[in-house]
């Protein structure tokens, strides 16, 4: 709730401030989103609920709870500091009108895509503490999914920046590592 709480505010705020849409008329934002609060919302019902279904037990409870627990302290870390450093610069989905900075430095100088990487960690999060098969499937259909939002973004921001961008997407990874 904290996690998805910080996304509201910031996209709340930032419209006040810039007087503009950040949320983007496309596709793929919109079905990303619901996708997430489908995610969110299936992940409650199953921890609220104590549902069954899906249930796979592999781990004790105290590893999977101490496992969730570094996982989503990582997330609330990792979307904290993007929302912080990317500043004005911050859209839900591409929106081609708005000509933004290219945010380079902070924790955007260790991945490209530090708010998406927090999403990651978030379907980790769950999908561990609930021990989940069918949250484990919705996770690689959300991975995917922001994936395929990631390389748009990617084509979008190569041609408002150019050189600039390209040089960034070399030395910095996608999303950690890779």
């Amino acid at each position: 709730m904290v996690f998805q709480g910080m996304f509201a505010a910031k996209n709340i705020i930032l419209r006040k401030n810039i007087g503009k849409q950040i949320r983007g008329k496309n596709v793929e934002a919109t079905i990303s989103i619901l996708f997430f609060m489908l995610f969110i919302a299936t992940s409650l019902t199953f921890s609220f609920f104590n549902l069954a279904f899906g249930k796979v037990s592999i781990f004790s409870q105290k590893a999977v709870f101490i496992s969730a627990l570094i996982i989503i302290f990582a997330n609330l870390i990792v979307s904290v500091f993007s929302l912080i450093h990317l500043k004005d610069s911050w859209r839900v989905g591409v929106i081609e009108e708005h000509k933004t900075d290219l945010i380079t430095g902070g924790i955007y100088g260790f991945t490209r895509n530090p708010y998406f990487l927090s999403y990651f960690l978030m379907f980790a999060a769950y999908t561990v503490l609930l021990q989940n098969i069918l949250l484990l499937a919705l996770s690689f259909i959300g991975v995917l999914m922001v994936h395929k939002m990631i390389i748009k973004e990617e084509t979008y921001l190569s041609s408002l920046h150019g050189d600039k961008y390209l040089v960034y997407k070399s030395k910095v990874p996608r999303y950690f590592i890779i």
